[in-house]
């Protein structure tokens, strides 16, 4: 089953960690908010996924289910 990156935008106080640590599939808006790809996580990035979710001050990011394609 593939992973997806999420994002809680109301707990995330935009510290900007994640996308330090996570380039990849993280970016930072004009305020320093991050801004996370849709993108499933292939499992050779998913060790800096995990990186940039247990780095997370407000623990406000985490991994699931990607939805089936239909």
């Amino acid at each position: 089953m593939s992973m997806v990156l999420r994002v809680d935008p109301i707990t995330c106080d935009g510290h900007g960690v994640c996308a330090e640590l996570f380039p990849e599939r993280i970016r930072l808006d004009d305020w320093g908010y991050p801004i996370v790809s849709s993108a499933p996580i292939p499992a050779d990035l998913m060790t800096h996924a995990r990186r940039a979710i247990n780095a997370c001050p407000k623990v406000a990011l985490w991994l699931e289910n990607a939805a089936p394609k239909r």
